[in-house]
């Protein structure tokens, strides 16, 4: 399977000549989406969901798609009829030949006065990737490849080590890091890196990976 991180929490993974994209929000390059085959949306916050790019992607294939929360299925679904699915924790579904498991109801804590939004995880062709959303949630299952929200509004970096410990996956790609300045970069690869006990790597937009 390959692996291209796109900008912020926006991935796409390609296999059998078949594509699957994750989180193409505002934050990510306007065409992130543009060639899927399916496309997976983990909550409503602008930088994971940008209609614009999912109506892009969809025109642009007519056979394409999406597969998200009720939250942001609602927002969508009319422009594309029967083309939008709703999912939720404990659901499987296949799309673009990928298997995927849905894990996860809630959006981490920003802040006790901020009503909590629902976000769900995806585990991709049983645990070769894992893409949690705005969440530290752990799937009941093992996982190879997370994409670790490294920088968010609601996390710190201890419980960023901590999860990476919990999870011990094989390697953690950075994701959800369009805030981290280059001048924060090599403290939080230093300190995950050595603290959270498995392989910690970044790619920049537009470099992919074999997984």
């Amino acid at each position: 399977m390959k692996l291209t991180k796109k900008s912020h929490a926006c991935v796409r993974l390609e296999k059998d000549g078949r594509t699957l994209v994750l989180d193409p929000g505002g934050f990510s390059e306007e065409d992130a989406a543009l060639g899927a085959d399916a496309i997976l949306v983990t909550h409503e916050h602008p930088d994971h969901f940008d209609e614009l790019r999912l109506r892009a992607a969809m025109e642009h294939n007519p056979a394409a798609g999406i597969w998200t929360l009720k939250a942001v299925a609602e927002k969508i679904s009319a422009a594309f009829p029967g083309r939008v699915h709703t999912v939720g924790h404990g659901d499987t579904f296949t799309a673009a030949g990928f298997d995927v498991q849905v894990h996860g109801e809630l959006h981490a804590v920003i802040h006790p006065d901020i009503p909590r939004i629902t976000n769900v995880g995806y585990l991709v062709d049983g645990g070769k990737v894992f893409h949690p959303g705005d969440a530290l949630t752990v799937p009941d299952h093992p996982v190879e490849t997370l994409m670790l929200p490294v920088m968010a509004p609601w996390s710190k970096i201890s419980e960023i080590i901590d999860y990476v410990r919990e999870l011990n996956p094989e390697r953690a790609y950075d994701i959800h890091d369009a805030l981290l300045t280059d001048l924060a970069r090599p403290i939080y690869d230093r300190q995950i890196g050595q603290l959270g006990g498995s392989d910690h790597l970044r790619l920049t937009p537009g470099e992919s990976a074999e997984v």
